[in-house]
This record gives structure tokens, sequence and C-alpha cells, in this order.
């Protein structure tokens, strides 16, 4: 793990996407962040060491999602699988598919395995799957501001998690989608899903992975900004119960509460998501695991509290 220090930094970002606006003054530090993200070395330990049983390899139960289409009550994971040509990039059905035994030991279905991905983030976690690991290393989630505060790097108001050039002299700094997506990956950088953690220069304070790669974990509940929130930060006003109740898609008629991704995966490309940037956010369902989401822990020393 490394070291991040308390400071005040400038959060968010008011030249990209709306929900990442406006940019704050926040507080956060003085907490150990893991270098890397989870690994399936990692992962393959927790569940040896405790039977783990991750969400995509149970199939839900039809009274939690009333009126669901029964197909889809069965142990499956979305698995990212490129389109053959231009789609609407509107409709993310477009390149993803609900896949039956899709999970973290199959990453991409029935007959893959991880065998060679060791040190691959691992991938297919759902929110009650990186709680249950956090508490078995004795760890936590980040928050969104202690992962954004050490995304950074120790840099103010840069672009990128590097500086302000997205691949300086023409390197690739990170995991990403190079060329049209979701059809034309020309993998410019190496890799056409995920890349073994640490393939790319680490930040300012040492971290891998911190953009790109996968998305990853964090605790807060999602919640847009409005474009006149106050410029600094502040305790939340509303109840924990609310908070998580605002954070549940309006569209989404299975009522399922949102947390915060942040970082950006290998499917973030200029030409759909520039969300390969510290300030940039993402709304993830608890219940739902993919093949670009993965996580790293944080461990705050009691006298930090």
């Amino acid at each position: 793990m490394v070291w991040i220090p308390r400071r005040t930094f400038r959060m968010g970002s008011d030249r990209h996407y709306p929900e990442e606006a406006p940019i704050r003054e926040v507080t956060a530090g003085d907490f150990w962040i893991d270098q890397a993200p989870v690994t399936n070395r990692d992962f393959k330990a927790f569940v040896e060491a405790t039977d783990w049983i991750t969400q995509a390899e149970i199939a839900p139960r039809a009274e939690d999602y009333p009126g669901a289409d029964p197909s889809m009550l069965t142990a499956a994971s979305l698995v990212f699988t490129p389109s053959e040509g231009p789609v609407d990039l509107r409709n993310i059905s477009n390149w993803w598919r609900f896949l039956p035994g899709a999970h973290w030991r199959a990453p991409y279905g029935p007959g893959s395995s991880i065998e060679g991905l060791d040190d691959h983030p691992v991938v297919h976690v759902a929110w009650s799957d990186v709680v249950a690991y956090a508490a078995w290393a004795g760890a936590d989630l980040p928050t969104e501001a202690e992962w954004e505060l050490a995304a950074r790097g120790g840099l103010e108001d840069a672009e990128f998690a590097w500086g302000e050039e997205f691949a300086p002299g023409g390197q690739q700094m990170a995991n990403t989608w190079q060329g049209e997506f979701p059809y034309q990956n020309t993998v410019e950088d190496g890799w056409v899903r995920t890349s073994p953690v640490g393939s790319y220069p680490p930040n300012g304070y040492g971290l891998v992975d911190m953009v790109g790669n996968t998305w990853e974990w964090t605790k807060d509940w999602w919640s847009s900004p409005s474009p006149d929130a106050p410029k600094s930060c502040c305790a939340a006003s509303k109840p924990l119960a609310q908070i998580e109740a605002d954070s549940i898609d309006p569209r989404d008629p299975a009522r399922i509460s949102r947390k915060v991704l942040k970082g950006g995966s290998h499917l973030c490309a200029p030409s759909y998501c520039r969300r390969y940037r510290p300030a940039a956010r993402h709304a993830q369902p608890i219940d739902t695991s993919t093949s670009h989401v993965g996580f790293r822990c944080v461990f705050r020393p009691a006298a930090a509290d």
C-alpha cells in the first residue's frame, strides 16, 4: 500500500461531463491505498480462504426482480462484445452481453479461464463481493474523494493522472481503447482487454492503473452535482437512507441503488467515452458486475479518524 497524506485539493472538472462539475475544494487523505487494483491472484486467495461465491455465480431471486424475464434470472454477468461495425452509441446493448456462466474465473464466459491472468485485475465483482474482500483483508473501499486525490498523484488541476497530454511523446500511459468504439480497436497499447497491473508508468504517488484497465468501485452513493452546487466541501445534509434512495436511476424498474465508479477502463475511447481521467465518474448498480469493473482497497489508521 501507498500512504496518501492529508491535503485540500480541487476535485472534479468543469471541462467534460456535467456529472463531474463543479470543481470544488475537498479535504481528504491520511490513508493507505493499494498500489494496484486487486488481482485475480489476490481474489483467488480470498475465495480459497472464505469459500466466497460471487454475485455473478448466484441466480437472482424472482421476488427481488418482479416482472423480470425468467430467462434473465440466471447466474450471469455482463461481457463486452465488440460490434461488427458502427452502431448507435446511445444503446449499450450493442456491445454488452448478459452472459450466463461469466464470472471472475471465466471472464469471457463458459470455456474461458483466468489461466495466465494472475496479475490482471479481477473483474465481474459486484458491490457485495468487493465489500466482503475488503473486510477479509482488514481494509475498506475508498471514498470518491479519497480515490480522486490518490489518482491525481499530487498534480493540481491536471487533465490526466500524469499531466496534460494524453500520450506524451506518443507513449501510451494507460490501457484504453484506440480506434472507433465499439468495433475497431487498433490495440496501439498492446492490450485488447485487461492488462497486467503495473504495465504502465505509476503516477506521482507511485500508484498504477488509476486510469484505464478497469473501472474501480468507491464507497460513495451516486449523485449528480447541480450546476449551482457550492464549490466547497461540506457534510451531507441528507440522511444516509435518503442519499442511497437518491442514487437510484428513475428509469430502473428494479430500483437498484448505485455507487460511484472511478478511473475509466480499457473500453474508454476518445470516440465514445473520455473518462480516462481522475475527475471522471460513472454510476454502477450495486447488483451488477461486468468484464471491465474491478477495485482496490484503502486502510485508514485509527489515529486519522
